[in-house]
């Protein structure tokens, strides 16, 4: 039977690949990396190392940055810096997508490029800049989930 595109073999087998072709050995340290952060997008080093060590319990944490570092440089894994927060990881790479965090929960969401292919990508410069290429374009917007939104009383308005 050949497993299907949404399977833990199906993503292995696509792990595997990927790392074989970036030139990587495939290890049991570097695919229980890719599937912890697969299975749990824009985790902590701290939360890979926790889903790694349920699977491969005598990892170390040094082991797991270092495997979070060589996939992220492979391309791999994108990381993502997030204000009051450590830097997030994800396996969704490539697409110039952006992310919508909520500054009450601390929930990071993933949003499609807003206009459907990526302007940002293409910036005006200010006169006198040195030029550059252009390869990813960051945009983060911040405000209230709904769940927090709902939970958040609204300010009384004061009468006179």
């Amino acid at each position: 039977m050949t497993p299907t595109a949404s399977t833990p073999e199906a993503h292995e087998a696509r792990w595997s690949a990927a790392l074989r072709t970036s030139g990587r050995r495939v290890t049991r340290q570097r695919l229980a990396v890719l599937a912890a952060v697969g299975q749990h997008p824009h985790s902590t080093a701290d939360d890979a190392v926790a889903a790694v060590r349920a699977e491969l319990p005598q990892i170390t944490v040094q082991s797991v940055y270092v495997v979070l570092a060589d996939l992220t440089g492979l391309g791999l894994l994108r990381r993502i810096e997030t204000p009051h927060s450590p830097a997030r990881y994800e396996t969704r790479v490539g697409d110039n997508h952006h992310h919508a965090i909520c500054t009450g929960c601390g929930r990071i969401e993933d949003v499609d490029c807003a206009v459907g292919h990526a302007p940002c990508l293409t910036p005006e410069w200010s006169p006198g800049a040195r030029r550059m290429t252009i390869r990813i374009a960051e945009v983060m917007y911040q405000g209230l989930c709904d769940d927090c939104r709902a939970a958040t009383p609204e300010p009384h308005s004061v009468s006179s």
